[in-house]
């Protein structure tokens, strides 16, 4: 769960503008660093979000991954059309492929043995303590799509398309054609005026 919400959360910081194009919620190292700590509990145990240090260089890392993570939810949900932010500058799939690998692999994990008291131990695995600020993010991120894209949940993704959206999200039942409510009332209207239009022009 984390895992897949993770990664959405980190899709959907492309997102509409509320104008009628597309906005970017990380732009700045500091918009960067909000966001991580918003996502503290899920980012732990790869990142201690307290004292994480956002720069240009974590910024254009993560932006990198966001975009091969949205390349490869495109991919997910063929073959339906990506998200209309993403239509005419998709990274290639082999190519958005081996960013998320590389940048899960920058991080070795190591064995680990947590045994509180009164209860029984353990074994689970975290990243190895030299491994820098931003490598261990990008590496969390990267495994949480992995995770994501790799399990069942990846079935129930879709792209919204409803006028001016450009989420992803997740199915969550047969009908469902849009990621909210609103959308779904914008789409019915579209088709309604859409409909009425085609009548006109013919009479014209």
């Amino acid at each position: 769960m984390a895992a897949r919400d993770l990664v959405l959360d980190l899709a959907l910081t492309i997102r509409h503008d509320g104008r009628g194009g597309v906005t970017d919620d990380l732009t700045t190292p500091g918009e960067l660093a909000r966001w991580v700590l918003a996502h503290a509990d899920q980012l732990a145990p790869d990142l201690d979000a307290a004292v994480f240090a956002a720069g240009d260089a974590e910024l254009a890392d993560v932006r990198e991954l966001r975009a091969a993570i949205r390349a490869l939810f495109a991919r997910a949900v063929r073959p339906e059309p990506p998200s209309p932010a993403d239509a005419r500058r998709l990274m290639p799939s082999v190519e958005a492929l081996r960013r998320v690998n590389a940048a899960a692999a920058a991080v070795p994990t190591v064995p680990r043995l947590d045994w509180p008291e009164g209860a029984v131990p353990a074994a689970d695995s975290g990243p190895a303590r030299s491994v820098g600020e931003r490598a261990a993010l990008s590496a969390a991120l990267a495994r949480a799509a992995i995770a994501f894209l790799a399990g069942p949940d990846r079935d129930r993704l879709r792209a919204c398309h409803a006028p001016r959206c450009v989420r992803y999200f997740l199915k969550e039942h047969p009908r469902q054609e849009w990621c909210r409510p609103a959308c779904g009332n914008r789409a019915r209207v579209a088709r309604h005026h859409e409909r009425h239009r085609v009548p006109d022009r013919a009479q014209a």
